[in-house]
């Protein structure tokens, strides 16, 4: 149904006459006859009857009037709910444990005005033509020499610290600190550093920059029997971020020992369409910033 000849029936029945619609609506007294007509084939009804004082609604005219009035406001709310700032900002963090939600939930606590839509994508290529597509408006990742499609720009806004994480009887369990040249010869397992992915190239450089085994072996079977593992290991550690959030029952009695001499940095970049208009998203912008480049730390050369 043409909505712009709905809302010339709905200008006639409130100002009476054909004339007085036309300057409402900007338009010739002639259009507003011909989208009447228009309407009145496409119902198979007659809507009004011309009178010397102007256009009288018939009864079928007076049934449809109502209905008339919903289809517009429909139409309201169908375009009220993609404007700008209207809609939630959709934001894809790739998983809900890692550093990008904490990010999110700090901005929502300093924005608690701002509607969000938070979804996790695993593939970086799906996240990125996503972004481009418009699925979602923005979306975290580190970024590796990927190019990014025309439109879409990237901004490092986050470098996160890289932690071992170890059980009680591990060799280094008892360190308050520890260097990336230590690690070289111990068995870091991380069967959830999948070929391919952002992580894994970080965690494949990092390995070959400092002389660290990083072991895949194994299916993945998610975080809490990798804990299980690593806790009653003597001889595997794994890495983690310092912003993930990892929870353990207390007898595995597990140590997160910060890396130091340099710190191993994970690169987070935000990623969006320039063209995206929504204000929330400048917002989330300026919120994150950009982070402070220590020279005592270390990111794979495509970070850089």
């Amino acid at each position: 149904m043409d909505l712009d000849a709905v809302r010339t029936f709905v200008s006639v029945a409130d100002a009476g006459r054909f004339r007085e619609a036309a300057l409402a609506l900007d338009v010739t007294q002639q259009a507003v006859s011909k989208r009447v007509a228009a309407l009145e084939k496409d119902l198979g009804a007659r809507l009004f009857t011309r009178t010397a004082r102007g256009a009288r609604l018939t009864v079928d005219g007076q049934v449809f009037l109502p209905h008339a009035r919903e289809l517009l406001a429909a139409e309201e709310r169908a375009a009220a709910s993609v404007r700008p700032g209207r809609r939630a900002l959709r934001i894809d963090v790739i998983g809900r444990r890692l550093a990008p939600a904490d990010l999110v939930r700090d901005f929502h606590r300093a924005h608690p005005e701002v509607a969000l839509d938070v979804v996790t994508l695993f593939d970086a290529d799906a996240a990125i033509s996503a972004v481009r597509s418009g699925t979602i408006d923005a979306s975290f990742r580190a970024l590796t020499e990927r190019r990014l499609p025309d439109g879409v720009e990237s901004a490092r806004v986050h470098d996160e610290p890289v932690q071992l994480l170890t059980g009680p009887a591990h060799a280094l369990a008892a360190a308050r600190t520890i260097t990336p040249a230590r690690l070289a010869g111990h068995r870091i397992w991380m069967p959830g550093n999948d070929a391919g992915t952002e992580w894994a190239a970080f965690y494949d450089d990092l390995g070959a920059e400092f002389g660290i085994t990083i072991e895949v072996t194994g299916p993945d079977f998610g975080a809490e029997p990798l804990l299980d593992t690593i806790a009653d290991s003597p001889h595997l550690a794994t890495f983690v971020g310092e912003q993930t959030r990892m929870v353990w029952p207390a007898g595995h009695d597990l140590r997160r020992i910060p890396i130091h001499d340099p710190t191993p940095v994970y690169p987070h970049s935000l990623i969006w369409r320039t063209d995206n208009p929504h204000p929330a998203l400048a917002l989330l912008r300026t919120h994150l910033g950009s982070p402070r480049f220590d020279s005592d730390t270390w990111t794979p050369k495509w970070a850089r």
